[in-house]
């Protein structure tokens, strides 16, 4: 089953962290529940792959302000009916930021969201699924912003609450400082 090795991802991100049992369920639930999960065209709603894009020495982190939600967030997309999610945030970290190097940390998923997107022209609300990487930049940190994008920052950990109080986001915030040690 082509869901399965996400299957498997979410299980082992369950057993790191126990505390987020719900969201871990729920993920579980629809996964196992939906064989098109991957495709944006299940109405309602699909599996999204998200990078947390950190500097060389991890004290940044790339945001993006998002054109369409109008928000300061972490770079990702739709899968598009890749089963491999982080190979889809590895891609929309290329295609947002411009930049071309990463190296995925931490050996599986940092973080999990289940989040509504508001309905717009002729697609109605529906859940993002959102499976989240890190992945430090190893290369030249220059970037360009993409049409997606309002503007693009690296911003210091410390920072990130100046610009965003989404919890999804002070939560992988405080998952970053604690894998840091600070």
């Amino acid at each position: 089953m082509h869901r399965e090795p996400l299957i498997e991802l979410l299980e082992e991100y369950g057993k790191r962290h126990p505390e987020e049992g719900g969201v871990i369920g729920g993920f579980l639930d629809f996964v196992r529940s939906e064989p098109q999960c991957f495709e944006r065209t299940l109405a309602k709603g699909h599996i999204t792959g998200s990078a947390w894009i950190v500097s060389e020495d991890g004290g940044e982190v790339l945001l993006t302000h998002h054109r369409k939600l109008d928000r300061w967030l972490q770079l990702g997309g739709h899968a598009d009916g890749d089963a491999d999610v982080l190979a889809v945030a590895l891609k929309e970290a290329r295609e947002e930021s411009g930049l071309e190097d990463f190296e995925p940390l931490g050996g599986g998923i940092f973080d999990l969201d289940i989040h509504p997107i508001p309905a717009r022209k002729d697609e109605p609300e529906h859940l993002h699924y959102d499976v989240r990487f890190v992945l430090r930049a190893t290369g030249p940190t220059a970037y360009t912003v993409s049409e997606e994008s309002h503007d693009l920052r690296w911003v210091r950990l410390e920072e990130v609450v100046g610009l965003t109080e989404e919890k999804s986001m002070l939560r992988m915030v405080r998952k970053w400082a604690a894998l840091r040690g600070g």
